[in-house]
C-alpha cells in the first residue's frame, strides 16, 4: 500500500503540533482496529470477499422478533370476544291451547297453531379467559379454553307466524297465549340443538380457530384443554 507523505509545512505557516498529530493517528488506528475486530467477530475470518463488504453486510443484518409473551396471547384471544362457531336452525309447528275442564272447546276453548322458524348460536365466550389459563414455554403454548355455551336462541319474527286460531263462542281471545307458545318454541329449539350436539361442534370449531390464530403468532406447538 503506498504511503502518502504530507508536504513539509510552508515556512510562512505555523508548524503543526507533533502531539496533536500523534493523537489523530492513534485515534484513526483504534477506529479501524475496532471496525476490523467487529467484522471478524460477526462475520468470521475474511474469505474471498472483501472485509469491508462483509462488515457492512453484518452491520445491517436484521433478526426476526416474535412477541409470544403470555399477556399478548391472552389479549389476542380475548379480542375474539364471543366467538360464534356454529348456528343451528329449525322450522317447527307448535300448538298451544286453553281448555276448560267442563265445557267443550267450541264453547270455552282457545287454540292456536304457530309456524316457527328460529336459530340457536353456540360458541365460546373468551371474556372470562385469565392469564392463569395460559402457559407459554418458548414456541409452545398451553391454554385451558372456556367451556362452549349457547350464546343466543331467537325466533325469526319475519318467518314465524300464527297459522290458525280457534276461540270458543263463550270466551274472549287470550292475549297471552301467543307469547307463551313463543317461549315454549324457543325452549324446544334450544333443547333440540343440545340434543344434536351443538356444544360439541362449537368446541371443535373454536379449537380450530384458536389453533390457527396461535400458529399465526409464531407458536409451533399448541395444546388446548
Amino acid at each position: 500500500m503506498p504511503v502518502i507523505v504530507p508536504p513539509p509545512p510552508s515556512p510562512n505557516s505555523p508548524q503543526a503540533s507533533p502531539g496533536k498529530r500523534v493523537i489523530v493517528v492513534v485515534g484513526l488506528a483504534l477506529a479501524f482496529g475496532i471496525m476490523a475486530c467487529g467484522a471478524y467477530l460477526i462475520s468470521g475470518p475474511p474469505s474471498d470477499s472483501s472485509l469491508t463488504q462483509r462488515f457492512i453486510s453484518a452491520l445491517f443484518r436484521r433478526g426476526t422478533r416474535i412477541d409470544v409473551s403470555q399477556p399478548t396471547v391472552v389479549r389476542r384471544i380475548q379480542q375474539l370476544q364471543r366467538l360464534e362457531t356454529v348456528v343451528y336452525t329449525m322450522d317447527k309447528i307448535v300448538t298451544g291451547a286453553r281448555e276448560n275442564p267442563v265445557l267443550p272447546d267450541f264453547l270455552a276453548g282457545d287454540k292456536l297453531l304457530m309456524l316457527v322458524h328460529g336459530q340457536v348460536i353456540a360458541g365460546i365466550d373468551f371474556a372470562a379467559l385469565q392469564a392463569a389459563n395460559v402457559s407459554v414455554d418458548g414456541k409452545k403454548v398451553r391454554i385451558r379454553l372456556p367451556d362452549p355455551q349457547i350464546l343466543t336462541t331467537t325466533l325469526d319474527n319475519s318467518r314465524t307466524r300464527v297459522y290458525s286460531r280457534q276461540t270458543g263462542l263463550l270466551v274472549p281471545v287470550d292475549p297471552n297465549l301467543e307469547s307463551e307458545v313463543r317461549q315454549e318454541a324457543e325452549k324446544e329449539l334450544r333443547d333440540a340443538a343440545l340434543a344434536d350436539g351443538i356444544l360439541r361442534t362449537a368446541q371443535q370449531n373454536g379449537r380450530t380457530t384458536v389453533t390457527s390464530m396461535l400458529q399465526g403468532l409464531g407458536f409451533e406447538q399448541v395444546e388446548l384443554q
